[in-house]
This record gives structure tokens, sequence and C-alpha cells, in this order.
């Protein structure tokens, strides 16, 4: 009840639709209010569609194993065994510190003498998904700035102070191909792995390349309304880009005209066979949602989720009687 109440009745409008539509959908299904406008539920079945209480409803396929993912740093300690992914400088839970691989951190002026030293950092909370309380944090040799606005010093520490439950971990150079598109964001992709009932083995069923925007400030993510473009899971190519807030297609990019739809992601097939590597490190595991950078020598995972929104998946059509459809059917999260 307190999921129906806070995550789909009250979902955000972006697109402005009546009081009675949120309702409707909301109780006949389990729909947010803006998947009524983004899948077009005016011309299209909305039985045809997955609803985001069967996607929350996901989120308990990989019990009891979900929280490794969940949590960041339990994450980020396992996953750097195997592939590269940012290194961790600092914790925070509560009110302590800890610094982590060899970095000595006991107050918050250690945290700019790290920030000097690096030239930059990212900061994110160590559970929240969507982008949220994420900041990157910059020292361009003259002063600080945290999301692309100007700190002092004080200001970064305050901001550090406030939040109980952090991580702070190293900045991630992405790809040339992405830098072109747009440099203001790490433009990850999101690469969807399921486990075959039939095969019990992993196979690659989704990918899409998130793209941030002036609008989105320093992250990519789709719920904070960054472009979202579908990826051929065999070629790397990408569709033109859409977003969660409005029905606008971008085949180019809106804040520097970069191509999108139609260009390919360089060495794609590098990338599908590394993530298909390292997902097999996971054998109890039956979907993971990578969040992978591409680099210009490769990639490194930022993280993986438990499951992953199927907004940014039903976008390119609907997946009830689809392969994800499929795949929640064997785990009994629909009928």
């Amino acid at each position: 009840m307190v999921l129906w109440i806070v995550r789909i009745l009250f979902a955000p409008n972006h697109f402005k639709l009546p009081l009675h539509t949120r309702l409707y959908y909301c109780i006949f299904g389990g729909y947010m209010v803006d998947q009524a406008a983004m899948y077009d539920f005016k011309h299209n079945d909305k039985k045809q569609y997955l609803s985001e209480f069967d996607w929350y409803r996901s989120r308990r396929i990989n019990d009891p194993y979900s929280e490794m993912l969940n949590n960041k740093v339990v994450f980020t300690q396992i996953i750097e065994r195997y592939c590269k992914t940012p290194e961790i400088y600092c914790v925070k839970k509560d009110k302590r510190l800890a610094g982590m691989n060899g970095h000595v951190i006991n107050d918050y002026d250690d945290l700019v003498s790290l920030l000097h030293e690096t030239g930059a950092f990212v900061v994110k909370p160590v559970r929240a998904g969507k982008g949220k309380g994420v900041y990157v944090v910059k020292y361009n040799g003259h002063g600080i700035i945290c999301n692309d606005e100007p700190h002092t010093e004080s200001e970064l520490t305050q901001r550090l102070r406030r939040d109980a439950e952090w991580l702070i971990c190293a900045y991630a150079h992405q790809a040339a191909y992405l830098n072109k598109i747009y440099a203001n964001s790490a433009n990850t992709l999101r690469m969807i792995v399921l486990r075959s009932a039939e095969t019990k083995e992993f196979e690659l069923c989704f990918a899409v390349q998130r793209i941030g925007a002036d609008w989105t400030g320093s992250v990519d993510n789709g719920s904070r309304g960054g472009l979202v473009a579908n990826v051929d899971i065999e070629t790397g190519e990408m569709s033109y880009a859409r977003t969660l807030h409005n029905l606008t297609v971008y085949r180019t990019h809106p804040d520097t005209n970069a191509q999108i739809e139609g260009a390919f992601i360089p060495d794609w097939d590098n990338i599908k066979a590394g993530v298909m590597e390292i997902s097999r490190a996971f054998p109890y595991l039956d979907i993971i949602a990578w969040d992978i950078l591409p680099t210009d020598d490769g990639f490194t995972v930022i993280e993986a989720n438990t499951s992953s929104g199927v907004n940014i998946i039903q976008l390119w059509g609907p997946q009830r009687y689809g392969r994800l459809g499929d795949f929640y059917r064997e785990h009994g999260i629909i009928k």
C-alpha cells in the first residue's frame, strides 16, 4: 500500500495529465501517470505493457543476494576482482569518515586535499539509485566546481556533512565518442543480462545508451530527464533518443548537435564479451542491470543493479509478452 501511494499514485506528472487519468491508470494496472503518456495508452493497449508495480516486484528476483548489488560499497569491493571500476576513496557512515584503499581520511579537510590531489571525484549515496544525491566535484586549479556550480571549500564540506551516508570514488574518464556527443556527464550504457530458463546461462537481452543534457546536470539518468537511445544488440548501432519527460524524438543531441541516431558504439563486440564474462562470475544471480562506462581502452563498471526500470526498455515497445515479461513469469512476478 505504501508503494502504491508514494511511488505510483503520487509519482511526478511531467506530461501534465489530468487527475482522473492518474487515478485510472494507477488503480487499474499500477501504472504511473507518466507511463500513460510515454506508452501512448490512447492508441496502445495497456495490457501489453509491464507496469511500475510489476517492476517493483521484480526487485526480489535475486534475493537473498539483492543487497550485494544495492549496496555500492559492498558491490565495488567484490567487482574490482574481475574488472575495472572506480576506486573508492572514502565512505561516510553516520558522522564517521573511513578512508579506503590506503587513503587516510580523518576529517573533511583531508577530503579537500584529496580533491586537490586527484582533480575530481564523485560523491554518491551508498544505496539510492536514479541519480539521486550524486554530484561530481572538480578542482580546476582555481576553485571547486560541484555539479557545474562554483563552491568554496567551506560550502563543499558543509554539503558533505549534511548527508548521513555516502561514498566518494574516482572520476572515470569516458570514451571520446561520448565526449563528442555530450561531455558534461558520464554517459553510461545500461546493459541488462537475464539468465535463460532453458540454458541456465546469462544472455544480453537489452542495451540502451544514456546521455546527459544541459537540463540533467552531471548525471545521465533517464529518471532525471536524460536522453535514452536503444542499442542494437548485434551491431551496437544507436537509435534516435527519447526522454522520460516528454515525447520529443532526438536524432541529434539538443545541446551539441552531435549525431545520435545511426551512430555506432566503438568496440561494441569487446564490450559485450567483457560484460558477459564478468556476469558469469555471479552464478547465483538471475538478472543484472549493468551500468557500463565505455572508455578509450575498454570500459569500466560504474555499478550494477538488481533490476532495471521498465520505462527505458518499453520506450521501444511493450514487454509484457516480450523477453522481459517472459522472464518475469518464470520467476512468478506476473502471470
